[in-house]
């Protein structure tokens, strides 16, 4: 599904003393399909405007359309239940919002609240235990007996489970270590391609944004201060400094290439290993010419 706001401001208690601005005047699109990561400083607004996606806040002016569904200021919206089906949150830490007596139960939770049959919860259930990688053998027990990668799994079936269009992603791989973060975003990179999903993420990490992400949107101070391609956003040092973010490492790797030896080396997708075995090869090459 399309996503689109228009001209949206968002402020926490108005005309009270503890009013904050957090949303000023935002207008992007988000194609279907597509893959987001929404970047940006502690306190640039990311996390109000994801709540925006399902309607769990209103914008204070402007619009916020998402497939067919609009979301007005000052106009009560009679379709939030029916959007909330579509759009899948995963917040950060999401193993924390799990409270059946069994994993079934848990994953079973959403779908059932929508009144969804006994035999399609089943058959999402089964799906969506195979999406996240876990055994069926674990559907039976409590999820506070796992671990905490599986526990994490769970929580983020039981959103698949929902059949999302959108699927939105908090800092999902929050308190990971370098391994599970790897594997947690692989495989929502995964879900998102088979799925066909539009897939919003909202995150501190650089290289998650530019490994799988196809459009950047960075908010500051409530408002977009450049959205593009990854690599013309990553190539943009000075204007990311400014908003105290970083360039990812592949990219300085990329860009030290570049000056010294005067030739670049095209960003594909690889490792620091995988460039270093290309870099070997160029400077090679470049040797046996002389």
């Amino acid at each position: 599904m399309d996503i689109s706001f228009k001209h949206v401001s968002y402020i926490y208690q108005p005309n009270s003393p503890f009013e904050h601005q957090a949303l000023n005047d935002l207008s992007f699109q988000i194609d279907s399909g597509s893959f987001v990561a929404i970047i940006g400083h502690t306190g640039s607004g990311k996390s109000t405007l994801i709540q925006h996606l399902n309607g769990l806040v209103q914008p204070t002016q402007g619009e916020v359309t998402i497939g067919p569904y609009h979301i007005k200021a000052e106009e009560k919206n009679k379709q939030l239940r029916e959007l909330r089906e579509k759009v899948g949150v995963v917040f950060q830490y999401p193993e924390h919002q799990l409270f059946e007596e069994t994993v079934e139960k848990d994953i079973a939770f959403g779908p059932s609240n929508f009144g969804v049959n006994e035999a399609e919860i089943k058959r999402r259930t089964k799906e969506a235990i195979e999406s996240v990688h876990l055994d069926e053998e674990l559907l039976k027990r409590s999820p506070f007996d796992l671990s905490g990668g599986q526990m994490r799994r769970v929580a983020i079936a039981g959103v698949l489970a929902m059949n999302p269009n959108v699927l939105v992603l908090d800092e999902p791989t929050a308190g990971l270590d370098p391994r599970g973060q790897h594997e947690v975003m692989g495989m929502f990179a995964r879900l998102h391609r088979d799925k066909h999903l539009t897939t919003v993420l909202v995150t501190h990490s650089m290289e998650d944004a530019l490994t799988y992400a196809d459009h950047i949107i960075i908010l500051n101070d409530g408002e977009v201060y450049k959205q593009g391609a990854p690599l013309d956003i990553f190539k943009e040092k000075e204007a990311l400094q400014k908003v105290q973010l970083d360039v990812p490492e592949i990219i300085e790797f990329l860009t030290k290439v570049e000056n010294k030896f005067h030739s670049e080396i095209p960003y594909r997708g690889q490792s620091i290993a995988e460039l270093a075995k290309e870099l070997t090869l160029m400077v090679k090459g470049a040797r046996d010419h002389e």
